[in-house]
């Protein structure tokens, strides 16, 4: 008896049902520059006009094991959002605007409600950066994952001139380095983070973590922020100021601010000056975990740093707060001397 592809796993027709709800959420992200819609072999967006020497910026990341939590909880419309946010606040570090991103979405068996929930939260985060969805590519691989669970990568591409492109170099000793907040974890040190309130807690997906008047999974899922709108603020209200901008990912502050200082700088820095998440005194409490691996593992509430020349403080400042992020002065960049490793040029007063 013949056989067909749907009974070996993959089911074309369902494939394209979604394809079908992915063009009513990508509309909404469509910006001038896009020349076609999501549906065709590739997609298609133009150079913004007007711009002398432009320079295209990409940026490629997945959610990780955050995605773990995804499936324990059953909730799927925030992971694409931590997608965009991964991609898009590695794009703005050199002072590009967000232009377009593209998703790889894959799983073993397609289903149509989860994908759409995921790429809802895709739509939603592009909305946020202000670029467009234009295309992607799901994937339905049977044997390759576990029932229930998927996988998600993808990646973002921008443009600047370059001659206001920002890669750090302009930085010098007395800068002031300002920390903008995030949202909490973010999407990095999710494999400690279960560890500790799954394992050494014993908290159910559902169950409330002490302290935080929330449960694991609403902890947990809290989705990435999306930094362009105040970059995009930042840039327009001191652009000749704006020494370097870090996106505080995997590595945290100690990983991550030294690649945009040139070398003999570093940076010292008082974590007291802002109120760190709760779900960090947790983690660290209940692991318990040394601030050190804290420091170098979690982003510990600061989601974006910008160096900032001293004159600009103030409007830099004002600038942030009112594209809506919480921002406060963390420190200032300091000499270090040519033989201080990559990863001790971050100083911590607290």
């Amino acid at each position: 008896m013949p056989i067909t592809y749907s009974q070996a796993g993959v089911d074309i027709d369902r494939g394209d049902a979604l394809v079908e709800r992915i063009k009513k959420l990508a509309r909404p992200t469509r910006i001038p520059e896009v020349v076609a819609d999501v549906g065709g072999f590739a997609g298609l967006c133009a150079l913004p006009s007007g711009l002398v020497d432009p320079i295209l910026v990409s940026g490629t990341d997945g959610v990780g094991t955050k995605l773990k939590v995804a499936f324990a909880a059953n909730v799927h419309d925030t992971v694409g959002q931590d997608l965009v946010a991964m991609c898009v606040n590695d794009v703005i570090t050199v002072g590009a605007r967000p232009l377009f991103f593209l998703d790889y979405f894959a799983t073993g068996t397609l289903e149509l409600d989860v994908g759409e929930a995921v790429v809802r939260g895709i739509a939603e985060g592009c909305k946020l950066a202000g670029c467009a969805l234009l295309g992607g590519e799901t994937a339905e691989l049977p044997g390759m994952y576990a029932a229930g669970e998927y996988d998600l990568a993808g990646f973002a591409v921008g443009v600047v001139e370059r001659a206001k492109m920002l890669d750090g170099t302009k930085a010098r000793a007395g800068d002031v380095v300002l920390g903008v907040a995030s949202s909490g974890l973010h999407s990095n040190g999710y494999s400690l983070a279960r560890k500790v309130l799954f394992e050494r807690m014993g908290l159910g997906i559902h169950d409330e973590v002490p302290g935080l008047g929330r449960t694991a999974a609403e902890a947990l899922l809290v989705p990435t922020r999306i930094y362009a709108r105040a970059v995009r603020e930042l840039l327009a209200a001191v652009p000749a100021a704006v020494r370097g901008l870090s996106h505080i990912t995997g590595g945290g502050l100690p990983g991550n601010l030294p690649r945009v200082l040139p070398e003999g700088l570093g940076a010292r820095l008082d974590l007291s000056v802002y109120e760190r998440p709760a779900i960090f005194r947790v983690i660290a409490e209940q692991g318990p975990v040394e601030e050190a691996e804290m420091r170098r593992t979690f982003n510990l509430g600061v989601g974006l740093v910008v160096v900032v020349a001293p004159e600009a403080e103030a409007a830099a400042l004002d600038a942030l707060r009112g594209a809506g992020e919480q921002a406060f002065r963390l420190g200032d960049v300091l000499e270090v001397g040519a033989d201080v490793p990559f990863e001790d040029r971050v100083r911590f007063d607290r």
